[in-house]
């Protein structure tokens, strides 16, 4: 009797659309607020992804067993930050500013900028961790006019390498997410989102536009890992302007959506 194949891990999927579709959009970013249209094949994400695995487990020893906190909005470099610490076998505690103050049992934080006043002000627990700050820059620039302890992620990134090889296999029963009580192992993220996929409608070449509000509430299980794991793509749209939409969905020929709705274009979840 054969063995079962190994269990597909989340920094996986991104290998699979590497193989199958490189140089395709995977995930097009667009800000309504500063106008950013952002546009990201699978290599261009899975070289973020290596540099920000390379630099959690060189330089804060981050592997299986590590916490990582990540507060950060839906946006394409949190989409790289996930996949960078499922990739060293880590924890991704998913916390809002609320949280801060339970936040001393884990080893790094990598927030958005404009939360790291928040993070300091929660306390001297809160910030007893290595933090990493993003300014989440168009461009990927570093952040400006901030003195704090938290280390700049633009600048402590590019240094690193393009290629990553975790120092320890990471396991699939290894804790992968944890978002208030709920926690998922590795394995089982990727288990619930070919589920989840399968619960939508999901298919290979959907391209699939979410806002971030639908984002933020559903989790990356439903915004990232799962069309990733039906080989679908992303158009994923901060600060959205609803009058702009159907024409965005028209233009990026975006196939479905989650959480939105736009006439002529398919609802994810919603029977046709």
């Amino acid at each position: 009797m054969s063995s079962p194949p190994p269990p597909v891990l989340p920094g996986e999927l991104l290998e699979l659309t590497v193989r199958r579709e490189p140089a395709a959009p995977l995930i097009t970013y667009y800000d309504d607020a500063t106008a950013e249209r952002i546009e990201l094949s699978a290599v261009t994400l899975a070289n973020w992804v290596a540099k920000t695995a390379n630099l959690l487990q060189d330089e804060f020893d981050v592997g299986p067993g590590s916490s990582v906190a990540v507060s950060l909005p839906v946006h394409w470099q949190t989409a790289a930050v996930l996949l960078a610490v499922w990739s060293c076998g880590a924890t991704v505690v998913d916390t809002a500013p609320e949280d801060y103050g339970r936040l001393a049992d884990v080893d790094v934080v990598l927030a958005a900028q404009d939360r790291l006043v928040a993070l300091a002000d929660a306390g001297e627990d809160a910030v007893d961790v290595d933090l990493l700050g993003l300014s989440l820059h168009p461009l990927g620039l570093g952040m400006t006019d901030y003195v704090g302890p938290a280390r700049d992620f633009a600048l402590e990134v590019r240094t690193h390498g393009d290629r990553f090889v975790p120092y320890e296999p990471p396991a699939p029963a290894a804790a992968g997410l944890r978002i208030g009580a709920l926690e998922l192992s590795l394995g089982g993220l990727t288990d619930a989102a070919r589920e989840l996929s399968d619960r939508l409608g999901l298919a290979a070449g959907d391209r699939v536009l979410v806002d971030e509000r639908t984002a933020t509430e559903a989790g990356p299980v439903a915004w990232l890992l799962a069309p990733l794991s039906a080989g679908a793509s992303l158009v994923l749209c901060r600060n959205a302007i609803p009058d702009v939409l159907a024409h965005r969905a028209a233009i990026e020929r975006v196939t479905a959506t989650l959480g939105l709705r736009i006439e002529g274009v398919r609802e994810l979840g919603r029977p046709g």
